[in-house]
């Protein structure tokens, strides 16, 4: 009697490995995309994309109409920069209010640069809407919101 209970639960362990070793060949590699947004060489966001975007507000009200805003995207699978990359600004309904376009980089420059000024003038015009700034690149062709404006 405790022989075949003590086999059941042998059988059933085993069983419980190999199902969750069978199912771990499917998945894909572990490892998310990150990004940091500076403004000049202040770090003012670090964020992984799986944080909420309530986290993912950028303050530019004390920045300078002559400050710069510095964005790094990294990819987990390719540890890097993407390809036919830009930076998008967008509305609440999706709308493209502006399209910035960077180089590709082999290198390890990640950044992208865009002017406050320009920004904050967009912020202006747009101010009865809510702005998001996305990233979009050929390894994200429907872009990932970065943050808020």
């Amino acid at each position: 009697m405790k022989r075949s209970k003590i086999y059941q639960a042998f059988t059933k362990m085993f069983t419980l490995i190999i199902l969750c070793i069978t199912a771990s060949g499917f998945t894909t590699k572990l490892g998310l995309d990150s990004f940091e947004i500076f403004l000049n060489n202040k770090l003012i966001l670090k964020q992984t994309v799986n944080q909420p975007l309530s986290l993912r507000k950028l303050e530019l009200a004390k920045a300078k109409e002559s400050d710069q805003l510095l964005i790094k995207y990294t990819h987990c699978m390719i540890k890097g920069a993407g390809t036919n990359r830009s930076m998008v600004l967008r509305d609440e309904n999706g709308h493209t209010l502006k399209k910035w376009t960077f180089a590709n980089t082999t290198g390890s420059d990640l950044r992208m640069t865009i002017s406050v000024k320009e920004l904050m003038q967009l912020k202006n015009i747009h101010s009865d809407h809510q702005l998001s700034l996305y990233y979009v690149a050929r390894e994200l062709p429907k872009g990932e919101v970065l943050a808020f404006l």
